[in-house]
């Protein structure tokens, strides 16, 4: 039998997390836009999340825009010991609803001031550039995390969405604790950032672990076939592998409902066996 992946990440420079984390991207409305349905729901979904010991809440100003990061603060402020809350700074969302980039060190300093007021907290555990800029000087944008973390305004630098020559150059300027890059099963172009991260012990948070739900669905792949002799979904199995994958990655899946956030916890217990493993590849 294969062993159980380890079920905790010690952060460079931070805690000892449960690596199991929740993505709140999808607690707003429709295309990540706006209010909920029901934003007692949401709220509800968020304290099940605590309930359930999950300690890493990932979020971003520009999911709803401002919405996520709101209901977090009020659902879950004061927040229990050992919740880490991570936010991103450097994506805006104008009316058109498009997703633009704005890294500028201003941008940044305002970005973050916010969040603090909208999540209710006196500082921020991880905050994270959502995404290089390409008219902005890298260094400059991760000068200006660093500066506010000096402050006292953030607890931990993260990056999202680099490369790995930009993970290099912003751990010449500040410590990094996590990167957060698209990875899942089906889509590994991000493989040399990951084993960059391993080997400087850095989390990996992949972003779109299920990919929307196409991993969750039952198909023809080596997925599916593992979870029926693990009695499990292929979504619980691209979770699992996930963990097994690399011990520094923390998949956080998001959803808005309680059902799938069992679900998506329970991946945790899978053990996938050594055969399994390399019939996934």
């Amino acid at each position: 039998m294969g062993m159980p992946s380890p079920r905790d990440l010690q952060l460079p420079e931070g805690p000892t997390i449960r690596r199991m984390g929740f993505g709140a991207m999808r607690i707003t409305g429709p295309g990540i836009w706006g209010d909920p349905a029901d934003r007692e729901a949401a709220r509800a979904l968020l304290r099940r999340v605590v309930e359930l010991g999950v300690q890493l809440i990932d979020t971003a100003d520009a999911y709803g825009p401002e919405t996520s990061e709101r209901l977090i603060g009020e659902a879950l402020a004061p927040y229990a010991e050992g919740v880490l809350i991570a936010t991103k700074g450097g994506l805006v969302r104008p009316a058109d609803r498009s997703w633009q980039r704005d890294a500028r060190p201003e941008h940044l300093r305002a970005a973050c001031e916010a969040s603090l007021r909208r999540l209710q907290l006196e500082r921020i555990d991880l905050y994270q550039l959502h995404a290089p800029d390409e008219k902005v000087r890298f260094a400059d944008s991760v000068g200006e995390l660093a500066r506010l973390r000096d402050a006292g305004k953030i607890g931990m630098v993260g990056l999202s969405n680099v490369d790995v020559a930009q993970l290099a150059e912003a751990r010449a300027i500040v410590p990094i604790v996590s990167v957060q890059n698209r990875f899942n099963y089906a889509d590994r172009q991000h493989e040399p950032v990951l084993e960059a991260c391993e080997r400087a012990g850095i989390a990996f948070l992949p972003w779109y672990p299920l990919a929307t739900g196409d991993l969750a669905r039952p198909g023809g792949s080596e997925l599916t076939e593992v979870a029926r002799e693990l009695g499990a979904t292929p979504g619980q199995v691209a979770l699992a592998w996930l963990l097994h994958r690399s011990p520094v990655i923390c998949p956080i899946p998001g959803t808005s409902r309680v059902v799938h956030l069992e679900l998506n916890l329970a991946a945790e217990r899978l053990e996938l066996t050594d055969e399994q493993m390399r019939r996934l590849g």
